[in-house]
């Protein structure tokens, strides 16, 4: 779906202003995730309200990317996107995951925000036996699911 809006300055609960009617076409719900592309650079993101409007952040990068500047008429391109974010499980975790079934049925069946959680709580790590302590919590609480 195509739509023209005007670039908002980089303020709270500013970006580029979404139709109603665009978000009800899309049918992803109130808040749905989108691809978006703007002069030919995209990005995925999802629909936010604020203040009783339907808005996509700009962030400076994309506004860069874009080739755009506050104030600009834009045309926007937005598309439902349906795949959840592709997330990237570190190589440590996957091998101790892959070597207990349980802890693999159990991280497979969280929720995409569940297992980004694990996989952030990994990634924090500083030290190596720290890493490998929260690997062993993660699969701990995995096989209690």
């Amino acid at each position: 779906m195509k739509f023209r809006t005007v670039v908002e300055p980089p303020e709270p609960m500013r970006g580029l202003e979404v139709p109603a009617e665009v978000v009800e076409e899309l049918g992803g719900g109130a808040r749905p995730r989108v691809a978006i592309t703007l002069n030919g650079h995209s990005w995925h993101s999802r629909v936010a309200i604020m203040r009783g409007r339907h808005l996509l952040g700009l962030s400076n990068a994309n506004r860069t990317a874009a080739g755009v500047t506050v104030g600009d008429e834009v045309e926007v391109e937005v598309v439902l996107d349906t795949e959840p974010p592709a997330l990237a499980e570190p190589a440590d975790l996957a091998r101790a995951l892959d070597a207990d079934p349980a802890a693999r049925a159990g991280f497979d069946r969280l929720s995409h925000s569940r297992r980004r959680r694990h996989i952030l709580a990994v990634e924090g790590a500083k030290k190596p036996e720290t890493r490998a302590r929260r690997i062993d919590q993660v699969l701990s609480a995995l096989r209690a699911l």
